[in-house]
């Protein structure tokens, strides 16, 4: 039987109507701004404490935060420049003695 048969009755598929259920309305969330260009409270607050816990952040990335100071840090540097420079000049001992 070819699909374009005119004798064939086409397939019939049973179903029911749904009615929409109910829903919540949505809490539409304060303007950051009033009409007049005004920060609300809440924004600024925010924004505040973005930037602290940034800079607290970008501080911790570099080492400078917790019980370390700069001097500290400078320190550990200059000796681990030192025992860099001390490796080095017994490489070069060692390479003289052969």
């Amino acid at each position: 039987m070819s699909e374009k048969d005119p004798d064939k009755t086409p397939e019939v598929i049973d179903a029911e109507i749904v009615e929409e259920a109910p829903t919540a309305p949505v809490e539409v969330p304060e303007p950051e701004y009033s009409e007049s260009g005004v920060p609300s409270f809440d924004h600024v607050r925010d924004r505040i404490e973005q930037r602290y816990t940034t800079s607290l952040g970008s501080t911790e990335l570099a080492g400078l935060g917790g019980k370390e100071d700069v001097a500290s840090l400078d320190k550990k540097i200059a000796d681990r420049d030192k025992a860099a420079k001390d490796k080095l000049a017994e490489i070069r001992r060692a390479m003289r003695e052969k």
